[in-house]
């Protein structure tokens, strides 16, 4: 029987001849187009599986800790550019694991076989219901993550544009005063003293549009420029990024 997105077959072992149920995910629209008007009359008078609750927090909490893998998948789907926007990136293999994973454990989940209509119902609402939390979530993710990438992009462009304006070098650890080269030493309002031998304003220039630039070709994420101690505890300025694991003495 199929309703929606999920279909529920019941399989035959063939080492023992017993009945096995699982279910299977299927885009697209109803395989009994009849039973849809029902579905949707009787769907907020359905009784909730007493098995709902539990569920449907496992699933977020999965859905949570795979975050790293949603935004892969994300990106991954980006490049191609086929996805289309209402389309679940990790939803359905978050679904299918866990009840899996749940079974294995719980022997009083419902075994999904034929069983009345109403029944059917009522577990065919609830898993749809759970799917389109967990979609809803999944945007969240995605929306939070393009909103990141839009303020580092400005962050970036903020500092190459400090570097561009005439007689001024922003500060890349405070973002907000002037650096300064003084008897040999890049200095700052904020606390930034870095001895530099043969530094000018012209090569510090330079080298910090160098460095922002070499990193944004193989990283999308903005920066951040640190002081550090690295040697005979002379102070030194790093540009790292957590993105792309990546760190880089500047001077």
């Amino acid at each position: 029987m199929e309703l929606g997105r999920w279909r529920w077959r019941s399989s035959v072992c063939k080492s023992n001849g017993s009945s096995r149920p699982h279910f299977l995910w299927r885009r697209g629209g109803l395989a009994m187009a009849g039973l849809l008007p029902r579905h949707q009359a009787l769907y907020k008078g359905l009784r909730t599986p007493p098995w709902k609750d539990t569920f449907r927090q496992r699933c977020v909490e999965r859905l949570k800790s795979s975050r790293a893998k949603l935004l892969e998948r994300y990106r991954q789907v980006g490049e191609n550019g086929a996805r289309r926007a209402s389309e679940p990136l990790l939803a359905q293999e978050v679904m299918e694991v866990e009840w899996k994973a749940w079974q294995s454990v719980d022997a009083q989940l419902p075994s999904l076989r034929k069983q009345d209509s109403s029944r059917m119902l009522e577990e065919l609402a609830v898993l749809d219901e759970i799917q389109q939390e967990l979609i809803f979530q999944e945007q969240l993710a995605i929306e939070e993550y393009e909103r990141s990438l839009q303020f580092e992009e400005e962050c970036l462009n903020a500092m190459l544009d400090g570097l561009d304006a005439e007689h001024h070098i922003i500060c890349p650890v405070c973002r907000r005063n002037n650096l300064s080269v003084m008897s040999n030493t890049v200095v700052c309002q904020c606390g930034l003293c870095i001895n530099t031998p043969g530094m000018t304003e012209e090569k510090l220039k330079l080298l910090l549009e160098e460095c922002l630039m070499e990193h944004s070709q193989h990283c999308q994420h903005c920066p951040v420029f640190t002081i550090t101690n690295m040697m005979e505890g002379e102070a030194n300025l790093l540009m790292s990024c957590q993105a792309c694991d990546s760190w880089t003495v500047i001077f």
